[in-house]
């Protein structure tokens, strides 16, 4: 029989990391080469569709263990050696060249923790990584909102001017008790304040939401996920990534077994998309990857994929 999740924070991780017997672990990674990479298509601030090009760096887990977080299935055992991440970063570049007669505009790395934890990406390596990120537009990295702090700007300065930075930094929901429960180590005020931060010293701020997190209702998931998008944009996003909660990891099969979890419906993360563009204080993405996964059993899954689809790059919202 399944144990219940704890309540107290100090327990929360040591059920997390026992939820994960049996749930496969990427063992052949190299730290010479990225997890996955991909090209993505996006709409600029006027609508303009940008090419991005998407980069999911090998790298040691991160430290935070995250009650909904699967990516730790595809990361190394230990952080990797220095000059590692600039040649994931040109291997990537190599193969999209073989692929793409086009340059992407813009990039994003993206490391199954937070770019600037020096635990995880070398400091000695921002000169390196600056000078292949300068050939784009824009640069997006994630980034823990405890470790957004005046010793990340020197990166931004490396950049200079031709390359503006835009850090991404998980919200997930504004739901006081369940953002506790979801070991992250973060409260809606150290958020705002690292929000604060990132507008102030003259970047941008992207949000990731989850939609219908565990312990919420579908009901009270869609109302959680629109206030939780409210939220980003007070604290000053540019763009909301609302990113459907799914298995996957362990930790939530065992809260679905217990009652405690289920994925949304197609239908709850476009109606959290509708929302969020209604608002029209800036971007809003609903996060498409694997998104099979919500569509079992549902005749309407098709057209609703196509919409989100849409809506995602027309940044309008599409009769149903």
């Amino acid at each position: 029989m399944a144990l219940p999740y704890p309540k107290k924070r100090n327990l929360q991780t040591r059920w997390i990391l026992d939820q994960r017997q049996g749930i496969p672990h990427t063992s052949d990674l190299s730290s010479l080469q990225p997890s996955h990479w991909l090209r993505e298509s996006e709409p600029d601030v006027s609508r303009a569709i940008l090419s991005i090009l998407t980069v999911f760096l090998t790298n040691r887990e991160c430290p935070w263990h995250c009650l909904m977080c699967d990516l730790w299935r595809h990361t190394l055992q230990k952080s990797v050696p220095l000059g590692a991440i600039p040649a994931q970063i040109d291997f990537v570049m190599d193969a999209d060249r073989r692929l793409h007669s086009a340059a992407a505009d813009c990039i994003k790395l993206y490391n199954a923790g937070s770019f600037f934890d020096p635990g995880a990406i070398p400091t000695q390596d921002w000169p390196a990584i600056a000078d292949r990120c300068r050939p784009f537009s824009r640069m997006v990295v994630e980034c823990h909102p405890q470790l957004v702090q005046q010793r990340i700007l020197p990166f931004r300065d490396l950049l200079g001017d031709s390359t503006h930075l835009e850090i991404a930094l998980g919200l997930e929901t504004v739901h006081p008790q369940v953002l506790e429960r979801l070991n992250k180590g973060i409260t809606l005020d150290g958020f705002r304040r690292a929000a604060g931060f990132i507008r102030d010293q003259g970047m941008d701020l992207r949000v990731f939401i989850l939609v219908k997190p565990p312990f919420l209702d579908e009901t009270e998931a869609l109302d959680w996920a629109n206030q939780s998008t409210e939220f980003a944009f007070r604290c000053g996003a540019n763009t909301v990534s609302l990113i459907p909660t799914r298995s996957g990891n362990g930790a939530l099969e065992t809260l679905q077994a217990i009652g405690q979890f289920s994925p949304p419906r197609p239908e709850t993360l476009e109606a959290a998309l509708r929302h969020g563009l209604s608002l029209k204080q800036g971007r809003v993405f609903a996060d498409t990857w694997d998104l099979d996964q919500l569509g079992q059993g549902n005749q309407e899954f098709e057209k609703i994929r196509d919409r989100l689809h849409q809506m995602n790059l027309s940044q309008t919202i599409m009769a149903s």
